[in-house]
């Protein structure tokens, strides 16, 4: 099919892009499983600081099942990807970690475990497992994609951007406290230790952080807005900066400041394939949580796209997540996805793979 231009907003096509490399695909919006039921085991050690707990060793496993219970149920809502992407987007981080969940969550889990353990303090199991639903939610606030915590006052993503969503630092400290049990060390006071140091290492990432957008103001001007994007790597940072007619995409590595691509802003226009495209449920649920994003509508013999590109992750000179509609002559929905996309063909066999959406 031949492409006409005739809609497509020159001026906000992608530059020559340097090489950058953003591990972020599919499950990347979740802190890793991994780490949350590390921190599980991490909080039923640190219950046996408690001498009720310790000394009673039906007490101490309910506690333990509890914690590594709370830590999971906020991600249950993974289960929305079974259905499509759209609904993950949407669903994900939000109910599920939201005020009135943390206070159910730990109510269900203990009344579901009355009936394995019918007799023990339920009272301090309750305990330790709100503790335990509320960590996993706390900590979800620190990386760039972070939660609708504060629902139902409020919608708003809380989202820091000072901790990967794998950060090896704190995988490694409940590794060795971990490490630690089997060596025979008291549970409570090594995980005590554990995460008096991983307390330090995020006011280090803060003090990182603060740094990196005092950078961007000296080299930069106009600066509205600065999206942080930890990676894996401790000294590496992307950014996604905002002026008042330009988004800028960079990266910060070893104090270095490096601009990978310019975009000047446009707002979406009231155009009737704009307007019928952003009906699209995948379309939708891409606007309702990405901040910045550039995008593109063509025309083709037969039918019209419109794509829109999150400019928060890129990989290797691309901008792996993305939301694409195509609509027939009468702005019909064909077809849509959003999600992750590593090239233009497996792109392209998703759309074919996804009739009306």
């Amino acid at each position: 099919m031949k492409k006409k231009d005739v809609l497509r907003p020159r001026d906000n096509r992608q530059f020559p892009s340097e090489h950058a490399t953003m591990l972020q695909e599919g499950g990347a919006f979740t802190l890793d499983t991994g780490t949350h039921v590390l921190m599980g085991v991490a909080l039923g050690s640190l219950a046996s600081l408690d001498p009720a707990i310790a000394h009673d060793p039906l007490l101490s496993h309910a506690v333990l099942i509890g914690a590594l219970a709370g830590s999971q149920a906020p991600d249950i809502d993974t289960i929305f990807k079974l259905r499509n992407n759209a609904q993950y987007i949407r669903n994900h981080r939000g109910i599920t970690h939201s005020i009135p969940a943390v206070v159910l969550w730990p109510l269900l889990i203990v009344s579901v475990m009355a009936a394995i353990y019918p007799k023990t303090d339920w009272l301090r199991v309750w305990l330790w497992t709100f503790v335990a639903v509320a960590l996993h939610v706390f900590v979800d606030i620190f990386n760039s994609y972070g939660t609708q915590a504060l629902r139902p006052f409020t919608k708003k993503w809380i989202a820091l951007g000072v901790i990967h969503t794998f950060d090896p630092v704190i995988f490694g400290l409940h590794l060795v406290g971990v490490g630690g049990l089997f060596l025979g060390a008291h549970p409570g006071y090594t995980f005590l230790v554990v995460y008096v140091l991983i307390a330090a290492y995020y006011g280090l990432r803060f003090r990182q952080q603060a740094n990196i957008k005092r950078l961007v103001h000296a080299s930069i001007a106009g600066v509205t807005e600065i999206i942080t994007v930890p990676t894996w790597r401790p000294r590496e940072w992307h950014l996604a900066i905002s002026t008042c007619d330009k988004f800028y995409v960079a990266r910060v590595k070893r104090g270095e400041l490096i601009i990978l691509d310019r975009f000047q802003k446009r707002a979406l226009p009231d155009h009737p394939v704009m307007n019928a495209a952003k009906r699209d449920e995948n379309i939708a649920a891409f606007l309702s949580f990405s901040p910045v994003y550039r995008w593109e509508m063509n025309e083709y013999d037969d039918y019209y796209e419109v794509r829109f590109t999150d400019l928060r992750y890129r990989s290797k000179g691309y901008y792996p997540f993305v939301a694409v509609v195509q609509l027939d002559r009468d702005l019909n929905i064909v077809s849509s996805y959003t999600g992750w996309i590593f090239s233009e063909g497996k792109l392209r066999k998703k759309l074919e793979l996804a009739p009306n959406g």
